[in-house]
């Protein structure tokens, strides 16, 4: 078994709820299947947050649907890559920051360490200046007030103190389904042309040849293909227990893939429809300046004619940032353990992540602006893909070693895709370091 077992009334941290999901051997397919189902939903709230609101938001309404193959090629490679990490804590009984921290030399580990921070700090960047937003749009308030609010969601973390990892994982639940109906309504709304979009979802190289899309675009992979989330998804699979021989093993990992796989579907629905609302209510009514997520729920209404739209969006909106607050305590957990063997509270996890994203977001509505927040969104998300390949490198080399994974190591196909992915966005970074101080 994986980890060690613990009572219902456990903490929802990962590092205490470790095999406390059971599966009985003998039961019937779709009962496992139900089981493991849980952990992927929790990886998929990290690519249906703020950061990605705003990327999809500006991608649509400058260049409408052109950029919609660009959301499901990266979904698509999320869906590899958190497979990998899946199947990385099933095979081998660890996560990737405690692979890390035995398998490479101590500064290297603290340096992947402080690049993992930074990307939970930048993705929770994101969420506070979502649901800053929200709290505008929603209740009137100044959005630096809105920002103060966001403090209060540690009050969440502790409520749940006492609750089982299968509650936390319903509440996450809910809160996808809630983003996911508001979508559904706003484009019945809206009535997108789908000739249209089904052109979009066609690769074009045209539509990536200049610095801003090509710019959006990074930003769309940063914002889908989050580094923690490979930390979190090796350790939270393993909640489920699964025995040592391979048979048993292996099964997991496809119960697992199937989890993940659906997830991401899911969460690659409520991306594209964030692009094709954009798409449809800015770029086709010659509103294709809008770049900001406030200017998008202001214009919602008037186009769609119908204040229930505006609603609609800013409950989305606060149900995306909310349920990202989840994830990245865990994660924040999870990096923190692995690397560093340092177990504190949740609470106390969920509180310093907050205040060291309290701060830029103060500073940079103080200095540029209400109006600066679609801007920062955007550009936390592509701080997240500058650390991707600081994450995807040791994945990648992991999954591909058979010393380590035994019988599920990465066959060839595995291994060229994968390493296909980690040369593409650690080249599409590179190439935007000198785009962007040139």
């Amino acid at each position: 078994m994986f980890g060690l077992p613990t009572t219902a009334t456990a903490p929802f941290c990962p590092s205490e709820v470790r095999g406390s999901i059971k599966v009985p051997a003998g039961a019937p397919w779709w009962s496992k299947l139900v089981r493991f189902a849980g952990p992927g939903l929790l990886v998929s709230v990290g690519y249906m947050d703020p950061g990605n609101w705003a990327t999809d938001i500006e991608a649509g309404a400058r260049y409408g649907y052109s950029l919609l193959f660009v959301v499901i090629l990266s979904s698509l490679a999320a869906m590899v890559l958190q497979c990998l990490s899946m199947r990385l804590g099933i095979a081998t009984g660890k996560d990737l920051a405690q692979l890390c921290r035995d398998r490479y030399p101590p500064v290297v580990a603290k340096a992947l360490w402080l690049f993992a921070e930074l990307s939970i700090i930048a993705c929770d960047l994101a969420e506070v200046l979502g649901c800053a937003l929200a709290f505008h749009l929603l209740l009137g308030c100044p959005l630096l007030v809105g920002v103060g609010l966001t403090a209060l969601d540690t009050m969440i973390v502790l409520g749940l103190k006492g609750k089982n990892f299968r509650t936390v994982e319903a509440i996450v639940l809910a809160l996808i389904m809630t983003i996911g109906v508001c979508f559904l309504i706003e484009l019945l709304l809206i009535e997108p042309y789908w000739p249209d979009v089904a052109a979009g979802m066609v690769p074009s190289f045209e539509a990536l040849s200049g610095r801003e899309p090509l710019y959006l675009a990074i930003g769309i992979l940063g914002a889908t293909v989050m580094p923690h989330n490979l930390y979190l998804h090796s350790s939270i699979v393993q909640t489920r227990v699964v025995g040592e021989s391979d048979r048993i093993k292996r099964e997991a990992i496809s119960l697992a893939r199937i989890d993940t796989i659906v997830s991401l579907a899911l969460a690659l629905c409520i991306n594209a429809a964030i692009l094709i609302l954009a798409a449809s209510a800015f770029h086709s009514t010659g509103y294709d300046t809008v770049a900001d997520i406030e200017d998008a729920y202001r214009l919602l209404e008037p186009i769609v004619g119908t204040a229930l739209a505006g609603v609609l969006f800013g409950i989305a909106l606060l149900a995306a940032g909310q349920s990202s607050t989840f994830t990245g305590t865990i994660a924040g957990q999870i990096i923190m353990d692995g690397f560093l063997k340092l177990k504190i509270p949740c609470w106390q996890r969920r509180l310093i992540t907050r205040a060291l994203a309290l701060v830029p977001a103060f500073v940079g509505i103080w200095l540029m602006g209400p109006h600066a927040i679609g801007r920062l969104l955007v550009g936390s998300q592509v701080v997240l893909s500058f650390q991707l390949p600081f994450a995807l490198y040791p994945l990648v080399s992991f999954t591909s070693d058979r010393q380590l994974m035994g019988a599920f190591a990465n066959t060839a196909l595995v291994k060229c895709v994968a390493g296909a992915l980690f040369v593409v966005i650690s080249a599409a970074n590179v190439w935007l370091t000198f785009e962007l101080l040139s």
